[in-house]
């Protein structure tokens, strides 16, 4: 009875979004507003534990309303993907857009970053393979230690997120790390031949990280759990689970950036 009653549930909200993608009805969209605007705290609650107390969460909220209002006009039902997964992604990418807009974090952290994405990038390149962390160290002219001091820093200070990564076709047209499920839009079959090829370059990127990299990525984007909740899984302490989710996804930069220079 419990089912039924849950499968009508879904059934009435998914033509209720079909008659407002027809309509573009106030009533309805302020009805959807009302009833995801807790998706908001949601978000902001995960990236709040991830980000150390470095911004305001109501800072963080305001800017994820935007998302979420971005989320309702745009949502097409008829894609197969339900709104909260694709709101979500809305949200959390509208947060991140204003937070590189203030440009909060310290130009000092983004050079560390961008340094070792160059040393990734260059060694990945030419060994054909995942570079260790004693090779990116040596590349960097570091010690192993000073190395992982590096990646906390940058994981402590700033948010490298897949939201954050988005990888220039031929004609730079950028598609994100999270992005594909969009509402369609009016794009020529060439278009819509050179994203698919974007987007395989970007899975191929992620499925050759190393094993303890990719399962952070796949646990916190896809799974939802917090570092905090990571670490427990993966029976190591936040602070390393966050150097990992950092370095994933500065590798995952170098990579793009070796895919769109043609080095393999």
């Amino acid at each position: 009875m419990e089912h039924d009653n849950l499968m009508d549930s879904e059934d009435k909200e998914y033509r209720q979004w079909l008659e407002f993608s027809r309509s573009h009805d106030s009533k309805l969209r302020e009805y959807f507003i009302k009833k995801y605007t807790p998706l908001v705290k949601y978000v902001v609650g995960k990236l709040a534990v991830s980000m150390h107390g470095s911004v305001d969460p109501d800072d963080l909220a305001g800017y994820g309303v935007f998302g979420l209002l971005d989320a309702v006009d745009k949502y097409d039902p008829e894609k197969n993907v339900k709104f909260k997964t694709y709101a979500v992604t809305r949200i959390r990418g509208a947060i991140f857009d204003e937070m590189r807009k203030m440009d909060w974090v310290p130009r000092s952290v983004r050079q560390k970053a961008r340094d070792v994405e160059v040393a990734i990038q260059f060694l990945e390149s030419t060994l054909g393979r995942p570079a260790t962390d004693n090779e990116i160290s040596q590349r960097l002219g570091m010690t192993v230690d000073e190395f992982q001091r590096t990646m906390q820093k940058i994981s402590s200070t700033s948010i490298l997120s897949l939201n954050e990564l988005r990888y220039s076709g031929d004609d730079n047209d950028q598609v994100a790390m999270v992005d594909g499920i969009e509402a369609p839009e009016c794009f020529s079959p060439d278009v819509v031949a050179e994203r698919e090829e974007i987007r395989r370059i970007i899975a191929a990127a992620i499925t050759q990280l190393p094993e303890k990299e990719k399962k952070v990525l796949v646990l916190y984007y896809f799974e939802d759990l917090t570092l905090k909740e990571i670490g427990k899984v993966m029976e190591v302490t936040e602070s390393r689970i966050s150097q990992l989710h950092s370095k994933a996804i500065c590798r995952l930069r170098a990579r793009l950036t070796n895919a769109k220079t043609g080095i393999r």
